[in-house]
């Protein structure tokens, strides 16, 4: 049963070795992301699953990796447990999920979840369909095309996207982030559709009421950031 859950975005300048001069663009999500995830580990979850998209699907991902590809030389452990040699590298919403954990306690156990618009219902009914008592970190970030300097450049329809996103994630509305359209989300760009599909079927299937609370809405850089936590009352 779903009992807590803390969505984050994943961009690589949250880590401030990686943004370096920009850094302080960031300190603001960088704070909501800390109290997001302590608010994931005060709800006293038995397991922590740690949701983000990848080519791989399942829960075989490695749990160490690196930022080099940023061009930072800069390895995070995600202690979680181990896994076989086929196991998936890490992608960018897991390194960063590393990331934020780093200080966190090494229990409750950590569990990855690697989904993608394909799997991501099923997977998240199966784990919503388990007695324990599960937090989940969801990362994934909005429309990448809020502005002309923004990756996916300038798309009128990605401000009101956005916005959909953000109302459902301030009011526990599971049903409104299961209705995103899939086609749309890849036009705008979007990289966290997978994830938060996964959030609302296991909200939906775990039948309880969450208190919803959006800690930051923000595109500095044209891109949707978001953080927000459900907590079960």
């Amino acid at each position: 049963m779903l009992i807590a859950a803390a969505v984050v975005p994943h961009p690589p300048v949250l880590v401030p070795e990686v943004a370096q001069g920009f850094s302080p663009d960031l300190d603001s999500l960088r704070a909501a992301c800390g109290t997001a995830v302590g608010r994931l580990y005060a709800a006293g979850a038995e397991e922590v699953l740690i949701v983000g998209a990848g080519p791989q699907q399942g829960t075989e991902v490695v749990s160490r990796g690196s930022f080099r590809a940023y061009g930072v030389d800069l390895e995070v452990d995600g202690r979680w447990d181990p896994v076989t040699r086929s196991a998936a590298p890490m992608t960018l919403p897991f390194l960063i999920a590393a990331w934020l954990l780093r200080d966190r306690p090494a229990e409750p156990v950590r569990r990855p979840v690697m989904v993608d618009e394909r799997s991501g219902t099923v997977t998240a009914t199966a784990l919503a369909n388990s007695a324990t008592r599960q937090a989940m970190l969801v990362l994934g970030d909005g429309s990448a095309s809020r502005t002309l300097q923004a990756p996916g450049h300038f798309d009128e329809r990605a401000e009101s996207y956005d916005a959909a996103v953000a109302r459902a994630l301030a009011t526990g509305d599971a049903a409104a982030l299961a209705g995103l359209e899939p086609g749309l989300s890849r036009e705008l760009h979007v990289a966290g559709l997978p994830a938060w599909w996964v959030l609302a079927a296991a909200a939906t299937a775990s039948g309880v009421e969450y208190d919803a609370d959006l800690l930051y809405d923000q595109a500095p850089y044209g891109v949707g950031y978001f953080v927000a936590t459900w907590l079960a009352r």
